[in-house]
């Protein structure tokens, strides 16, 4: 465990509480943005008049922007400050929930999902880089896994809150409404967030233009820890964020035959266990770093046994309680998926954790923009056959198991090398404390 006392090891208190929060707090504004489409397809196909592939369209472009500014991020925040590109990340979602609530033609609407995901891309990796300067380091794997909670918060709001309103208050007031929580969340962090405590400034680093963007790009990629990360997220996120994002609706509603507010409860329930399952694998994680490996194997597993008992039930529409077992077993994806932050970060020293992070989260996400177009794609082509569409996680689940099983060995080995040199230091430093004392 580390010491308090470390030098440039932050204090943690109620003051990194609150300001971790407001940050925080964003990133739940923004899940709620990104997630609002899922309790709105059917709605969506119907205002834009567009079929299976087009709407696929929406989350593809959406999750494609969001992934293609994962490094860019990670280095924005390590030059400008986490409050900064908060800001910014604030500004831009805003305005694209503003823009989605008032388009009436398809072009519109499609840009206004872009410029969404540009702002949303900004908020997870700032999050993290934010508890990495308030708490002590000993914490991170809490705090993640913490901030990872506030986003599934966000979809439990996406899935309860604006299911409902959506069908009540309509379209664009229900978009509207989202907008002003954008609003809100910016002017919060104006006033409170401050990128770190006071007399905790990081050193400045060096920024050399392209050539340093390129060496931490090499650096971070060149950890077989990070590129684990990278598979781990790819592999295990993918399936329940295509669910929640867009396809699960759709599914149980038209496939399965199912009412809105039946699958909408079924929805709620993929989120539930997301929060159930984050506190159980943060804890274990905590206590039994070995752990990482064996449930980032069980949650994908899991995710295939149940997708191939529900598409490969006889008969057409699936018992109630398969659904809801499926449910419960996405709830584990989320979770799984930042199990890929715990083998980057002892990889990469501070100075690229931006760089690492934003590697890692590209990972789920270009997953999901895959699945996305694949199951739009297949659905045109096969009318509707739901069954044929979601064949194709097993596809991305093959792909990414054989790479994350071909890392783990380097990868571990690597980690194992620099546990014992950090010993051998801290007993070497140790002595030296001690001569000095005597």
């Amino acid at each position: 465990m580390t010491a308090k006392t470390l030098p440039g090891d932050p204090p943690g208190g109620r003051r990194a509480v609150l300001v971790w929060g407001v940050g925080t707090l964003v990133y739940l504004v923004a899940v709620v943005h990104r997630t609002s489409l899922g309790v709105a397809g059917i709605d969506a196909a119907d205002r834009f008049h567009i079929g299976a592939s087009a709407l696929s369209s929406f989350s593809i472009l959406q999750v494609l922007v969001y992934a293609g500014m994962q490094i860019p991020v990670g280095l924005m925040v390590d030059r400008l400050g986490t409050k900064r590109v908060l800001m910014l990340g604030a500004v831009l979602f805003t305005s694209g929930q503003l823009a989605f609530a008032l388009s009436h033609s398809y072009g519109m609407a499609l840009a206004a999902r872009a410029v969404l995901g540009c702002g949303d891309a900004m908020t997870f990796v700032s999050v993290l880089r934010l508890g990495s300067r308030w708490f002590p380091a000993r914490r991170g794997p809490m705090i993640a896994q913490g901030a990872a909670l506030f986003g599934v918060a966000g979809n439990l709001v996406s899935t309860v809150a604006l299911s409902r309103l959506l069908h009540s208050a309509g379209w664009t007031p229900t978009f509207l409404g989202t907008a002003i929580g954008g609003a809100f969340v910016l002017l919060l962090v104006a006033l409170f967030l401050q990128d770190h405590p006071e007399g905790h400034e990081p050193a400045p680093a060096e920024h050399a233009g392209p050539a340093y963007v390129r060496r931490q790009i090499a650096a971070s990629w060149a950890e077989p820890g990070t590129r684990l990360g990278m598979w781990t997220h790819f592999t295990t996120q993918f399936s329940g964020m295509v669910f929640l994002l867009l396809w699960g609706l759709p599914f149980l509603v038209e496939d399965q035959g199912l009412s809105r507010g039946t699958a909408g409860s079924l929805l709620t329930l993929v989120v539930l266990s997301n929060m159930v399952f984050g506190m159980v694998f943060g804890q274990l994680i905590s206590r039994h770093h070995g752990a990482r490996m064996p449930l980032t194997l069980g949650v994908i597993a899991a995710t295939a046994g149940a997708w191939a008992a529900v598409l490969g039930w006889p008969g057409g529409q699936d018992p109630m309680w398969l659904l809801a077992l499926l449910c419960v077993v996405l709830g584990a994806c989320g979770p799984g998926s930042m199990i890929g932050f715990d083998f980057a970060r002892p990889a990469n020293p501070p100075e690229r954790f931006g760089t690492a992070s934003g590697i890692v989260n590209i990972g789920g996400f270009t997953a999901s923009m895959l699945t996305l177009l694949a199951i739009g794609v297949l659905l045109d082509a096969t009318g509707d056959n739901y069954r044929v569409a979601w064949s194709s996680v097993f596809v991305l689940q093959a792909i990414g198991t054989t790479q994350i099983l071909r890392l783990h060995r380097h990868s571990e080995r690597l980690e194992r090398e620099r546990i014992a040199v950090s010993r051998v230091e801290s007993v070497h430093r140790s002595s030296a404390a001690a001569v000095r004392g005597e």
